[in-house]
């Protein structure tokens, strides 16, 4: 598997188990909607950020301008989402969500490195 649904796997198979544990500990939430929702904001953000990172790469320089920016949006995006559909404390939402776009983006970078090299 390779492309964008290597991508959306990978960012999948990071995130989920992290913000299944966030939201459990953190706000309580049931196995069953802490994951329906951890699905959700990545099937809402992942599309968008692989697209403007695309769009972005195609210019010299633009992937590496980008990147930060754009996982930045990704990452407050997911927190605005979860923030819209749970009741809890801002901040908890905020760091569940920098947890699991962190997670997510470093393992971006090392698949990255591995198969580049």
């Amino acid at each position: 598997m390779t492309g964008y649904p290597a991508a959306l796997a990978l960012t999948l198979a990071v995130e989920l188990p992290i913000y299944l544990a966030a939201l459990r500990a953190l706000l309580g939430t049931r196995v069953a909607p802490a994951l329906a929702l951890a699905v959700a904001v990545n099937l809402a953000t992942h599309p968008l950020v692989w697209w403007t990172l695309g769009a972005a790469a195609r210019l010299r320089g633009g992937y590496e301008i980008a990147l930060l920016p754009v996982e930045i949006t990704a990452w407050l995006a997911e927190a605005a989402f979860l923030c819209a559909c749970l009741r809890g404390p801002r901040q908890k939402v905020l760091h569940a969500a920098l947890a699991a776009n962190a997670a997510s983006f470093l393992a971006g970078l090392i698949v990255v490195g591995l198969t580049s090299s």
